[in-house]
């Protein structure tokens, strides 16, 4: 089968003048964007439509690519790993071919600019996660329209990892406003994926902030000295007991009754491990809570530096302190032992890492004052 005389000419012209391709199957349509103009090329096939579409296709990569047996093989290897030239990607959006598509989306070169030719391209929830990932695109005019679709489309995901990981990338800064982050924060109730998003990306600017505790007041004055000398253990003790610390702890005990898979409960652990990063010492891996006990008892045994000070001057707050140094060397290493060796996910899940995430919860519990 070969390209009518007609539809040959024409679309010569399009792929020599477009600086974007691609085709609607169903009304046989060839459409190109140069600038803000479309153009257009309707098809008139003589026999089958895919055969025909398959020779439109090794048309436009012969112009574009130098390729006249069609989109090459190796770029279709390469897709997803990012390896995809820069100088290239221009020409990939001329193939209309939805693989070149997402090689471009997942290119760490990828312009807001560019990233405007492949959304005109194929508008895809998952082509809008991997554009919002790149700094260039995040940061430019394309954002929010990528943010508003991928929000207009959340309800409609059934995976829980892609639910967290929208949630995540809509959440940086500028891209949607309060009102729709408390809608998305308020599906958390529901879908824990939904939170555990918000606790990775703006742990400290959770909505329905809890107040400080009560007792923080008390021991203001005392921890006051410490953190104008930036002793980090004093600072953090004083956020986790101020309004944020006591939100975000609330939020991951709720989360941790209830995650969906394997995929975000690695994900609620790690988000714990960083929100307490700044009083960890331990720079290895710790996969056991025995492990952890250890390290945290050797910390608070040493009679000299910032945490001894803060010990001396807080007696009173000596459980929670060592809470605070507990959470801070646990992450997301614990669960190695338990899920290398099973696929649960669900309530099966949740009773395996009973053993390392009701410590984890216990500790939280601490912090915000409660017995037991």
């Amino acid at each position: 089968m070969e390209l009518s005389h007609e539809d040959l000419l024409r679309l010569n012209v399009l792929a020599v003048n477009a600086d974007a391709i691609r085709i609607n199957e169903n009304s046989m349509e060839v459409y190109g964007k140069k600038g803000e103009k479309e153009l257009r090329v309707i098809l008139h096939p003589d026999g089958n439509p895919d055969r025909y579409l398959k020779k439109v296709r090794e048309l436009l990569a012969g112009i574009a690519l130098d390729s006249p047996g069609g989109y090459p093989v190796f770029i279709q290897r390469w897709t997803r790993m990012g390896q995809v030239e820069s100088t290239r990607m221009s020409s990939l959006l001329k193939l209309a071919e939805p693989e070149a598509v997402m090689a471009v989306v997942c290119s760490p070169g990828l312009t807001n600019e560019l990233a405007q030719l492949a959304w005109w391209c194929e508008p895809q929830a998952e082509y809008a996660r991997r554009m919002l990932e790149q700094p260039a695109v995040a940061a430019g005019s394309l954002a929010p329209e990528l943010a508003a679709f991928l929000v207009e489309h959340l309800p409609f995901e059934t995976e829980p990892q892609q639910m967290l990981e929208t949630v995540r990338l809509v959440l940086q800064p500028g891209l949607i406003d309060d009102n729709l982050k408390q809608r998305l924060w308020n599906r958390g109730r529901s879908s824990k994926s939904y939170r555990v998003g918000f606790l990775e990306t703006v742990p400290d600017e959770l909505p329905d902030q809890l107040p400080p505790r009560n007792d923080l007041q008390s021991y203001r004055s005392a921890i006051a000295p410490l953190t104008d000398q930036g002793n980090h253990y004093a600072i953090l003790i004083e956020k986790l007991l101020d309004s944020r610390g006591q939100t975000f702890a609330n939020a991951v005990i709720d989360v941790v009754s209830r995650p969906a898979n394997q995929d975000v409960v690695s994900s609620l652990f790690k988000a714990v491990g960083n929100y307490f990063s700044s009083a960890r010492s331990h720079t290895g891996e710790l996969r056991e809570i025995s492990e952890i006990d250890r390290v945290v008892e050797s910390l608070i045994a040493d009679n000299d530096g910032p945490l001894f000070q803060l010990l001396k001057r807080l007696p009173e707050l000596r459980a929670e302190i060592h809470a605070m140094l507990f959470l801070a060397h646990m992450d997301d290493s614990v669960l190695t032992p338990i899920l290398s060796l099973t696929d649960a996910v669900g309530s099966v899940m949740r009773k395996k890492i009973q053993p390392v995430s009701q410590p984890m919860v216990r500790h939280l519990a601490c912090l915000l004052g409660r017995q037991g």
